[in-house]
């Protein structure tokens, strides 16, 4: 089973942090954003990952280049210049870094893809910007039991997002925090797919929520796997302050 995760896009609405790296490298707790998703993966089985990507894309390739050396204590023989990892984080992961693209839309990042994964049954696919305690092996299981081409992880929203109540008049009669369960279900990008999907993409300007997601569900192909527990993206410096806030203390998406 492999795991897409796509890592090209500009990042933005956290211009604070992507001016010098991809967003998927911002860090929380020491560690990129990257890491951590890599890490909910692996902690359900899933240990091989084709990484999309584009803006910055060197940079990831060298934190990957240089894992060892970024996440171990190094001794390093200057006679012959041969480094020697100590107390290093083995991995059992085998990453594919793949350039798709600087200005390709999401869609089009995964159809570049194709090749890599045309042959597999299914595979998972998802954001680098997106963390979540989801039973992924349960997502992959429901997936192959429904037969359809692709499995989108449903999530309500985040219950931090405080609700205004308004009289006809504009005046505000209530602030308040409803309970998560009170609230809409939202895409929470943790998707398994089938190949099938690729049919779905015309091109690099294909946004993959959009047109094939659309299409995927008029046609009864696209299924929800709701998730109830915690879900968070990262798109803005306070969503980034709030997870690293979550870590500190004791993150729900730590798994491992």
């Amino acid at each position: 089973m492999k795991a897409v995760i796509l890592a090209g896009g500009f990042g933005s609405r956290l211009s604070e942090e992507t001016v010098l790296k991809p967003k998927p490298m911002v860090e929380i707790g020491g560690k990129p954003i990257l890491w951590h998703i890599l890490n909910i993966y692996s902690a359900h089985g899933v240990n091989e990952f084709v990484i999309a990507l584009g803006y910055k894309g060197d940079y990831i390739k060298e934190y990957f280049l240089n894992y060892y050396a970024f996440n171990s204590d190094v001794t390093v023989d200057l006679m012959t210049g041969t480094p020697t990892f100590l107390n290093s984080d083995q991995q059992p992961w085998k990453v594919h870094l793949v350039n798709t693209g600087l200005y390709t839309q999401t869609g089009g990042r995964l159809l570049r893809l194709k090749d890599w994964l045309k042959d597999d049954d299914c595979f998972c696919f998802t954001y680098g910007d997106g963390v979540s305690n989801i039973d992924i092996q349960a997502s992959i299981d429901f997936h192959r039991s429904h037969g359809k081409h692709a499995t989108m992880t449903s999530v309500h929203t985040p219950e931090r997002f405080g609700r205004i109540g308004f009289e006809q008049d504009n005046r505000v009669s209530e602030f308040y925090e409803k309970p998560a369960e009170a609230e809409g279900w939202i895409n929470g990008g943790f998707f398994v797919l089938s190949p099938k999907v690729f049919d779905y993409i015309d091109n690099d300007t294909t946004i993959w929520e959009r047109d094939p997601v659309e299409r995927l569900a008029r046609e009864g192909q696209l299924m929800g796997y709701q998730h109830r527990g915690f879900w968070s993206c990262m798109d803005t410096l306070k969503e980034k302050q709030y997870l690293e806030s979550l870590w500190q203390a004791e993150a729900p998406w730590k798994v491992w």
